[in-house]
């Protein structure tokens, strides 16, 4: 008993230490990006304050990603001197070549955080590309999704690799996404990274927990500048790195699991991936609309529209209270997806029918948001018909 005392204490430091270090110098990097504005503003910050996705009213740096890489790399090298014998049980190469993979989806996103010239294509090129080093440094990919049939098709590696692509592009892409307000991707990502790494401990996989606690590290070493005021953005780059991050760290853990459930992790990362799907299906089916046009329709941007401005009057004094509002509620339907997903998803049966109510949940509350009222009929849910008029929104 006391051994096993010892090793949970021993776990139990090594966690706070990773996200610590990642923590403090994804801080700092964040702080001196801050306070040096005045040298890299030209080409680092976000001066497009009337844009269709722009809720902030001045200019703001947005190359956050760099100190979310930085956190990273400065946990990866703690990690090597540690004298831990958990953390030494870890390769380091592993989470060097993980960083490498990265490196094709952050500079693209960070090319046009400093440009504006980058295509959303590109950029997406630039994730199928990180997902295909990944592939091939690590080599790791989907080789299940628990799903009868598919399995099958999963075994000849080349459509697994592809498979696997276009999921780790979709993830990174997702992350982008939902960063609209103030704290939102942030601490998306980092609920859903603790989850990722609650179930790699229990799966006593050291890898795929060390790469989960770096990312919540440099996670949270980014909020606690950029929320709740916004006085840094976390941009492409970061989003795509942070995207990137997650869906490696999911694809690991089913990779080198057998006992985890695919569908399982799916739910954890149930809410970026509903979102970027559905805004997918919006534009393009019911709106007519090429995929990659920006609105101002995202669960995100209908709850600061039709709670978050009906709940806190306006401040124009403080103009961040009501931005950093959303982070609140989005973590809130974040956290209460991840839980359940990790307290009950462990079943073949009940880990599909999670991501079944993750759905439903996400559309329900969406249709709420736009039409006024509950309602469950799919096709009004789906657009395909108009719903019953009802009470505008103010």
């Amino acid at each position: 008993m006391a051994w096993c005392g010892s090793v949970i204490v021993m776990a139990f430091q090594d966690i706070v230490g990773i996200i610590a270090i990642a923590a403090l110098a994804s801080c700092v990097v964040s702080l001196l990006i801050v306070l040096t504005q005045a040298w890299h503003g030209s080409l680092s910050l976000d001066k497009d304050v009337a844009g269709v996705q722009k809720f902030h009213k001045k200019p703001v740096p947005r190359i956050g990603g760099v100190a979310l890489v930085a956190g990273v790399v400065t946990a990866i090298v703690y990690g090597a001197f540690d004298e831990s014998p958990r953390i030494q049980q870890v390769g380091t190469v592993a989470l060097l070549k993980l960083l490498l993979a990265s490196m094709p989806a952050f500079l693209a996103g960070l090319l046009e955080d400093m440009t504006k010239r980058v295509s959303v294509m590109a950029r997406l090129l630039a994730a199928f590309a990180s997902a295909l080093l990944a592939c091939w440094l690590l080599g790791a990919w989907l080789p299940r999704l628990d799903t009868w049939g598919f399995d099958q098709l999963l075994r000849f590696t080349p459509f697994a690799i592809a498979v696997t692509m276009i999921a780790v592009a979709g993830v990174s892409n997702s992350i982008n996404i939902i960063d609209g307000f103030h704290g939102v991707a942030g601490s998306a990502a980092v609920i859903i990274l603790a989850a990722l790494g609650f179930l790699a401990w229990q799966a006593d996989d050291m890898l795929v927990t060390r790469i989960a606690l770096m990312g919540i590290g440099a996670a949270i070493g980014f909020l606690m500048v950029n929320y709740p005021t916004g006085r840094l953005f976390m941009g492409d780059g970061g989003a795509y790195f942070l995207g990137f991050w997650i869906a490696e760290t999911a694809v690991l853990l089913v990779a080198r699991n057998p006992s985890i459930n695919a569908w399982q992790v799916l739910a954890v990362c149930a809410y970026p991936v509903i979102e970027v799907m559905y805004s997918i299906y919006r534009r393009k089916i019911i709106r007519k609309m090429s995929p990659g046009d920006p609105d101002r329709l995202h669960l995100h941007t209908l709850i600061y529209r039709r709670v978050v401005c009906q709940i806190i009057p306006r401040n124009d004094a403080y103009p961040w209270i009501r931005n950093s509002a959303v982070a609140c509620v989005v973590a809130s339907i974040v956290a209460t997806m991840t839980l359940g997903a990790v307290h009950f998803g462990d079943g073949a049966i009940a880990a599909p029918l999670i991501v079944l109510g993750e759905v439903l949940l996400y559309m329900a509350l969406y249709t709420r948001l736009v039409r006024g009222r509950w309602c469950l009929d799919p096709t009004v849910i789906l657009g395909l018909r108009p719903a019953p008029a009802v009470r505008e929104w103010r």
